[in-house]
Parts: C-alpha cells; structure tokens; sequence
C-alpha cells in the first residue's frame, strides 16, 4: 500500500461513481490524445487506458511505478517527471491526433499554475477536465457580477468556456481532505484575438483591490484610456472590476495601449 504524501497534495480518489462520471464527461475517442497529471494510484488510468486513445500520464512520485507501469501499452506512456517543468510541445511531437484532452485530479497548491501552463503551452488543448477544490471551481465557473469572479475567471474564460460539472465530497478520497472538491470542463474557445501580455497586464491592475472601483485601481492616464470604452459599453465611472463581462475586457484591451 502507497501511503499518500502530504508534501505533493496527494488524495487518491476512490470512489467508482465520481471515476466513471470524469471519464464520461471527456467523451474520449480513438482519435483524441489524452493527458493525464498526477494518475497516482491509476483510478482514471485504468479506465482511459481501455478506451484505445493515445494517452500520455505525468506521474512526479517514483512510488507508483509499482501501480502504473502495468498498464502501460503501444497506446499508453507513463512519463515520472513534474508536469511544471515538462516541454509538452516536446514530450508530443510525435504524436498524430485529432483532439488534445486533459484529466487531472490536480493537487490543491498547484492547481492555478498547471493550467495557466495548459493554457500557455500553445499546443490548443480541445479540453481541459480536472477536480479542484470546490470554491476554485466556483471561483473559475463563475459569471461577472458576483463575489467569486476576478482575474482567474477572466484569465480562463478568455480561452475556455468553463462550466463547473459536479460536487464531489471529501469522502471520496482517500486520505479525506478537509475541504470537498468539484469537477469542471474547460471547452476551448476558437478566433478569439487578443494581446495576452496586455490583457495580463490590465487584469493584474484591474483586481489589484476588488473593494476599490475599477478607477482607483488603474493608473490615471490608463483610466483615461479605458473610461470612453466603458462608457459606450454601459458602465458607469464607478464600476468594479467584477461586473465587467470577459468579452467586454477583451474589447477594451484590443482598444488601448498599457
């Protein structure tokens, strides 16, 4: 038995319904390559590995050779290094597929840095399904106007559609985390033009004090910039960051100079 490691996230997921209702969510086919990060005990590798897909899993914990090596095949790959540090343009150029999916059950601590570098890898990842922590899951699910939404829903909601799929109680894991989880599915968005060092820029500016206006986060010459596109678009001079609409920043982005 594989004692899970407190330091790398590690809460193995049991419970068979929650494994079958991830799987079923990806809608995975012949032709897609799927990536898996952190298999750990291979509950959704097992699975994914049947299907006959191409399918590549980063595993950082050398334990679980015993538990993954086995169901490596022509198809499945099993690749022990940080999914952080990985070349995925590299690790894939060989590879010939239709569709990129990615299911990962993602450690807590790691979760925003893992997909922002999904969404950057420039490889046009067709869909992203992983278990985060149920309030980040709200938090990248939600719609401008309410409390949970700020840079992480805009930053992903430029690329994806995200839509939160389902609850899954601590219960389901083993060891039980203190907080419940939730699985979402990232759709990719296609011919959407935007400069993403500006928008990075301006949505760090933007959210900087969520309880002040988008005004007094923003420097006086940008809000300058900014104030005559809000206006046409119905804002008022004293809106917040979180009531603008993802579409409405990338406007305003494609519309100025930071």
């Amino acid at each position: 038995m594989i004692t899970a490691k407190k330091s790398l996230g590690q809460n193995f997921l049991k419970d068979q319904n929650v494994i079958n209702n991830i799987v079923n969510s990806a809608q995975i086919s012949p032709e897609d390559l799927v990536i898996e990060i952190g298999p750990g005990q291979g509950a959704l590798t097992k699975i994914i590995s049947q299907i006959g897909c191409k399918f590549i899993a980063f595993e950082i914990d050398e334990r679980m050779h015993e538990k993954l090596d086995c169901l490596v095949n022509n198809n499945v790959s099993i690749i022990y290094k940080d999914i952080l540090n990985v070349d995925l343009k590299e690790e894939l150029k060989n590879y010939s597929y239709k569709k990129i999916k990615v299911i990962a059950n993602l450690p807590y601590y790691i979760t925003s840095p893992i997909i922002e570098k999904l969404i950057l890898s420039d490889l046009n990842i067709d869909e992203i399904i992983v278990m985060v922590q149920k309030e980040v899951a709200d938090r990248f699910s939600a719609t401008n106007g309410t409390k949970e939404y700020g840079f992480m829903t805009v930053f992903l909601n430029l690329y994806y559609n995200v839509t939160k799929l389902f609850n899954v109680k601590n219960t389901c894991f083993d060891p039980i985390p203190k907080v419940d989880s939730a699985v979402i599915k990232m759709t990719r968005k296609n011919n959407i033009i935007f400069n993403i060092t500006n928008i990075k820029k301006f949505l760090t500016l933007a959210f900087s004090h969520k309880r002040k206006t988008l005004k007094n986060n923003l420097p006086k010459e940008l809000w300058e910039q900014v104030l005559p596109i809000l206006k046409s678009k119905g804002y008022s001079d004293s809106v917040r960051a979180e009531e603008i609409s993802v579409d409405d920043y990338i406007y305003i982005c494609n519309q100025i100079h930071i």
